[in-house]
């Protein structure tokens, strides 16, 4: 049962061990995941829930700044300088894409809470030369305790917005995990929630493949035991590599 739970746990929180050196970076330039995440916000509808991501993502606020630079782990998944941008729109795109199969869904409070369910890691986590630390906020208040803290500070000065919405909203981030024993101190109890939660969890496991994978010793397919994974990673040679080698 132990096992079960380490490989299912979120892959962002405070890890023992020995920490890796972070990635050179996302595969897309910051200007590119820039572009397609004002795209995505622009589709958001809902008139509070943009001006939220504006107070946010506005291009002269600090937060967009930092939000732009950090990273979105200290280790396995996306630990690099603009890998929390990667993560949090890739996160996002694929909220939005799947909302409309599943009726129910609100999108625009699912692509919101997306793009925002990590954001306390701009507060958790410092890059500093090339090094991520985790701050002594990140370390004795967690990095969903200060996301929550962040963005109803963010809704509190925006005035008007309406309440319902702000527990929606809140509620993603404060859930995002998934379970108490993975550091959320509520379950998602929204399908919203639920959602994001999902392909948040998708979103860093596949990044551990990307990061095991840029690891990987030439001709060899099978990566060494991973704890995220709670296995080996295995990378088949491309349809047509073997047969013409042999």
């Amino acid at each position: 049962m132990k096992e079960e739970l380490d490989t299912a746990a979120p892959l962002d929180g405070p890890l023992d061990g020995p920490v890796d050196a972070p990635l050179d970076g996302p595969l897309r330039s910051p200007e590119h995941m820039e572009s397609d995440l004002r795209e995505l916000t622009a589709t958001v509808q809902n008139p509070h829930l943009r001006r939220l991501l504006g107070a946010v993502f506005g291009e002269s606020t600090p937060t967009w700044a930092s939000y732009r630079e950090a990273p979105a782990a200290k280790r396995y998944h996306q630990a690099y300088r603009h890998g929390l941008l990667e993560h949090s729109l890739a996160v996002a795109q694929a909220v939005g894409a799947i909302s409309a199969t599943f009726p129910g869904i609100d999108r625009d409070v699912a692509v919101t809470g997306a793009l925002l369910h990590d954001i306390g890691k701009l507060d958790t986590y410092d890059l500093r030369g090339g090094e991520i630390s985790m701050s002594d906020q990140g370390r004795l208040h967690g990095e969903i305790a200060l996301g929550y803290y962040r963005i109803r500070r963010t809704i509190e000065r925006l005035g008007g917005f309406p309440s319902d919405l702000a527990q929606a909203v809140l509620h993603i981030i404060l859930s995002h995990h998934g379970s108490l024993e993975h550091g959320s101190p509520v379950v998602p109890c929204t399908r919203e929630a639920t959602l994001v939660h999902m392909i948040d969890n998708l979103g860093g496991r596949l990044g551990s493949f990307d990061r095991l994978e840029k690891e990987l010793p030439a001709g060899e397919h099978w990566s060494a035991y991973d704890k995220a994974l709670g296995a080996g990673a295995y990378f088949p040679a491309p349809p047509g590599t073997e047969r013409q080698a042999a």
